[in-house]
């Protein structure tokens, strides 16, 4: 197969493509930004609305659906003299998504940034800087023009006796 070939179909069907799935758990404009917010540890709903500006009805449905999800949980505090409230951490499921926004912000910064990167991420230990890249499963640099991505012929008969999620 020549690699100038034009592509015609996706090689995985939307049903069992768990790219898609996460489109549909994370990939609106709000439940990005919310997330961007909690990643940098911001987990009060107050504080999201101030950070954002965005609409508290809209940022009250986001955070339901981040919770409903397992990316999110809502956990009761208190703070001396003030009434019970909410706060939204994240679970380990989307502390998780760290990588895949760090890899955005790479992005970004190439891109995008016209010279300004706000963010640089460093290693605790030496300072020295850290880029998201591809590893093999040693853990060594693997250039991106040598990944190629193998097909699970299995992949959609699982698929198949997957719960249907609930919608959003």
């Amino acid at each position: 197969m020549k690699d100038d070939a034009p592509v015609r179909r996706s090689p995985v069907a939307m049903a069992d493509c768990n790219l898609s799935r996460s489109f549909e758990l994370v990939g609106d404009r709000w439940t990005l930004l919310i997330l961007r917010s909690a990643l940098y540890g911001i987990r009060r709903f107050d504080d999201f609305q101030s950070d954002l500006d965005i609409p508290r009805t809209v940022l009250s449905s986001r955070l339901a659906g981040l919770v409903e999800s397992g990316i999110m949980e809502k956990r009761d505090y208190r703070e001396e003299g003030q009434r019970t409230r909410v706060e939204y951490p994240l679970t380990a499921m989307g502390r998780a998504l760290t990588l895949p926004f760090m890899a955005m912000t790479q992005w970004g910064d190439k891109y995008l940034s016209e010279g300004i990167m706000p963010l640089t991420l460093r290693t605790r230990s030496a300072g020295r800087k850290v880029a998201v890249a591809y590893v093999d499963d040693e853990g060594k640099a693997v250039d991106p023009r040598d990944v190629e991505a193998i097909i699970d012929p299995g992949a959609r008969k699982r698929a198949g006796k997957r719960k249907p999620r609930k919608p959003r």
